[in-house]
Order: structure tokens, then sequence, then C-alpha cells
């Protein structure tokens, strides 16, 4: 375009000039070697541009003739460069597919067109190829050729990564990554393994550095690198709380500047704080990040944070979390647990069917059998309830890789992936629950409850045996008592006719049940009666 517009304007000044010149006639006069030459200005004009105008072109064949030779060779260095990169490009394109035969083939055409010295992507081909053939010793040893070679280095470092891994020689991989980091921070594979080992060795100071470095040579945005530095700050916090907790809860409030929701953090500053029996302290750390996102974690050392607090102590606390997040699961979970163990089991009730409402879960079903076994005791119901609960949802976890944790971990157990674990509902054998509960039919299910009357009136009925005890012989002790004790005749008579006289309902007032043992029992002498003689027979 550029050229097109320059030839414009040289055109369109010599039609200018020209036109100059036609305005303006005159004669130009010559005289040379005694003779006289006359022109008009106009032809003046077109010889001296007709003249400038062939010396160019002679200039021009003279120019090509002279460097013809060097042109020529330029031109065949030129078309052999660009069959070598395209045999070099098809070679890569190849070896990316698993294409062994043609991968081999187009390295050794790219050997011939090209220099390997000035084209190190020659031996990048030639590592692939034998990496694709099987001979990873050869590979290996181009990879360590790369790799000291400056120009190369980091190619060759890395793939010699990829081998190590590959290989399964994870100490040799870290070691080659722990190179490529220290001499180029910049490269996103090697601060990540780097990292992950920094961090699977506990090292947390060498890993922060290592994050500020990355974030420094924008490996990573600022927000992530923000978020990975609060996670590795607390780890860094959680392994000190013990022997420094001033240094572990200076480590985790610097985490939560960093990332606000970061749960983990807030509870080891709040640990640290209860250490001191700073109560109000502690609640400062943990009101805004329950606001920010609700946890049970946060909510039962919330609730328990001291020992000697009542029931309804607790109950208060909790009521006081749910003032902060109201009509939120964990919130109305956190008032149920505590109304239970306050005994106002008509709260607990309502709270906990607030929260399967809003997500039926596993817990919720679990603490409604809690609540009915300690309101009602009817096993009925708290069976129900139990039921319910397997059919719900899992209740969220510490979830990284398919793996559940009871407590966080700043790395992944599988793959040592930073900040990998997440508070989400794990994975079951089954994909969802068995079927859709919802607490208004679960209500509506429910077996009734057990009226406490009827059952105390059928313990009443049967708990007097009556007919039992009228066969049992109650004249038979008089009949032996009397042949034992010296009692006159005649009052035996008034003995016999006695229960003779009195009424059924007498009788049954007077009766007094046997207690008497089994036939070869020789029981207990009684006190009041004297011993029988010695002639008397005994049937037992």
């Amino acid at each position: 375009m550029t050229r097109i517009l320059t030839f414009a304007l040289i055109v369109l000044a010599l039609g200018f000039g020209f036109s100059w010149l036609a305005d303006r006639p005159g004669v130009l006069s010559i005289v040379w070697q005694g003779q006289l030459i006359e022109m008009s200005l106009m032809v003046a004009a077109s010889i001296i541009a007709a003249l400038v105008a062939a010396v160019m072109l002679v200039w021009w064949v003279v120019n090509a003739v002279w460097t013809s030779p060097n042109a020529a060779r330029r031109y065949f260095r030129a078309r052999k460069r660009d069959r070598g990169y395209q045999a070099l490009s098809t070679g890569l394109i190849a070896a990316g597919a698993g294409n062994a035969i043609l991968a081999r083939k187009m390295t050794a055409r790219t050997q011939g067109l090209l220099n390997a010295d000035q084209e190190p992507l020659i031996h990048l081909l030639d590592a692939q190829a034998d990496l694709i053939e099987g001979k990873y010793d050869e590979a290996r040893r181009k990879f360590e050729a790369m790799a000291r070679d400056p120009e190369t280095r980091e190619l060759g470092l890395r793939g010699l990564y990829i081998e190590a891994r590959r290989q399964g020689a994870y100490e040799a991989a870290q070691q080659y990554a722990e190179d490529a980091a220290e001499k180029a921070p910049y490269l996103p594979w090697a601060a990540q393994a780097t990292l992950e080992n920094r961090c699977r060795n506990g090292q947390w100071d060498d890993a922060i550095r290592l994050l500020d470095q990355q974030k420094a040579a924008s490996v990573i945005e600022r927000g992530e690198a923000e978020r990975l530095k609060a996670v590795l700050l607390t780890a860094k916090a959680g392994e000190k709380l013990e022997s420094d907790p001033i240094g572990a809860r200076e480590d985790a409030k610097h985490a939560l500047k960093l990332a606000k929701s970061l749960v983990p953090a807030a509870l080891i500053a709040a640990r640290s704080y209860l250490r001191e029996d700073n109560l109000r302290k502690a609640a400062t750390v943990l009101e805004p990040v329950w606001k920010t996102d609700p946890h049970p974690q946060i909510a039962e050392l919330y609730v328990r944070a001291r020992s000697g607090d009542t029931a309804i102590d607790r109950l208060k606390r909790a009521e006081r979390l749910e003032s902060l997040k109201p009509n939120n699961i964990e919130s109305l979970f956190a008032v149920a647990q505590a109304a239970l163990d306050a005994k106002e089991f008509a709260k607990a009730r309502a709270k906990a069917e607030a929260a399967a409402r809003i997500e039926p879960r596993e817990s919720i079903f679990l603490l409604m059998a809690d609540i009915e076994e300690a309101e009602t005791g009817d096993q009925g119901r708290v069976r129900y309830w139990m039921a319910q609960a397997l059919r719900a949802p899992r209740d969220p976890a510490w979830v990284a890789d398919g793996v559940v944790s009871e407590k966080w971990l700043p790395i992944s157990p599988v793959t040592g992936r930073l900040d990998a674990f997440e508070w989400k509902a794990p994975f079951g054998q089954l994909e969802g629950p068995v079927e859709d509960l919802t607490i208004e039919n679960a209500i509506a299910a429910a077996p009734a409850r057990a009226e406490p009357e009827p059952v105390a009136k059928t313990i009443v009925v049967e708990a007097a045996p009556e007919p039992r005890a009228e066969p049992k012989p109650v004249p038979a002790a008089p009949i032996e008592v009397a042949p034992a004790v010296s009692v006159p005749k005649e009052k035996k008579p008034a003995t016999i006719e006695a229960p003779a006289e009195t009424n059924a309902a007498d009788e049954k007032a007077e009766a007094v049940p046997f207690f008497g043992g089994a036939p070869d029992d020789p029981g207990v002498k009684k006190p009041g009666v004297e011993a029988e003689p010695k002639t008397r027979l005994k049937l037992f």
C-alpha cells in the first residue's frame, strides 16, 4: 500500500511539473564546441527525465547481473529452509499423534535440511520419536543434552520432569522441577510442582516465598495468589497453635485479611483467643465469617466457647447466631440442638422442622429422632425418623478428590493439590437420595403418638391377678399350725367357722397369698411357731 501511494505521488509531481513548464514557455540555448543548440524548456525537461529513467534501468540490469549468484544461492537456501521447517512441523504433529514411523521419517528429513545447532526443535522431535518408539534411555540422554544448553534448558528440564513422573521417580522429578523453578520461577509447571512439594514437607515459609515470586512474575492472578497465600498461612498457623498460640493467631488473622470467608483460619484465631479466656475477641473473629459463610464448626465453637455455661446460656448464644444469619439451615440447626440440650422440646422441634424445609439432611432427621426420644420416648416415631435419615442426602463434609476428611487440610492427600478441600456433600454409592424428601410429607406420614392414659389403665387391670390367688390353699395354714400349737379344743371351731360367716368381699380382703417354696425346699423357720414333735410323720 505504501509503495502504491509513493508511486502515485511521484506521477502527480511529474505531471504538475510538466504542466507548470507548459504554462511558462521558453527557449533553452546551449553552445558546446562552437555549436549552438536551441530547444524549448519542455523538450529539455523530457530529455532529462528520459536520461534519468535510462540510467536507472541500466543500473538495475547491471546490479541484477552482478548479484545474481548470491540471489540464486539465497533462493535455494530459503527453499531448503522452508522444506526443512515444513518437515519439522509435520514431524511434530506426527509425534503428537503417536505416528512413530512418520515422526522418524520427518526427523531424518529435517536433520538433512536444517542445521541442528541453529534449530533446537530438531532435538525435541528426535527425543519425541524415541519416546514413541519406547527408547526411553535415548530420549532421556537427549533431554539431558538439551538441559545443558542454555537455550533449551527449560525444555530439557520439562522433558526430564515428565519422563521421571512417568517412571514413578517422584524424587527425581521434584529435583528437576526445583532446578527449573530456581532459574525460571515464571514457569507454571515448575512452580506448581515445587509449591506442592514444599507443602507436603511442611515448608510453609518457603512455599509462601515461592508464591510471592509467582505473583511478582504474573504467573498467577492476584486473587488466586491471595487465596493460596491465605491457605498456606492457615496451615502454618494450625501447626504451631499448640506451641505458639499468639503467632498462630497472627498468621490466622493475616489469612482472614486475604480471604475473609476462610473458615479454618477463623477457627484457629478463635481457639487462640479462647485459650486466653477472651470470649469477646473470639466472637469478634467468628461472627463476620459466620455472616459470610455459615459453617457448623463455627456454630459449635461459638456455642460451646465456655465450658462452664449452662444449656440455657448455650441456647442464647445459638439464638445470637440465628439473629446474625436468619433463615439459614446452619443457624436453625444450631438453635435446635441447643434447645434440645435445654429441654425446650417445642422450640427444638420447630427449628429442626424449619431447617428440614430449607434443605433435608441426614443430621436433621437424626436430630428429630433425638427430640422424639427425649420428649416422648415413643420408639416407633424414633425409628421412623431414623429411617427418614437413611433416605435423606448426606451432610456436607470436607471433600477433596473424592476423599472425605474429618478436618480441613491444606493439600489433597491424593494429588497434593493446594486448596483442594471444599465443604460440600460427598458422593455416595448412589447418585442421589432414594426419594425426594420434604418435611411436610415426613410429618404427615409419621406414626401417631402413643397416649399414656390407656397404657396406665391396662397396667392397673393386669397388675392384680386376683383369680390366681383364690385357688391357693389358704386354710392349710391353720390345719398345719393347729396340732403344733397348744390351743384348747373349744377355740378350734371358732377359727373354722369365722371364714364361713364372712362375706365374699371380706374373703378377698383377708386372703393372704401363699409364698411357699418348692416341695424339696426346707424353707425358713418361722419365729412364732414351736418345733414339731419328732414322732410326727412328715410327708415332705
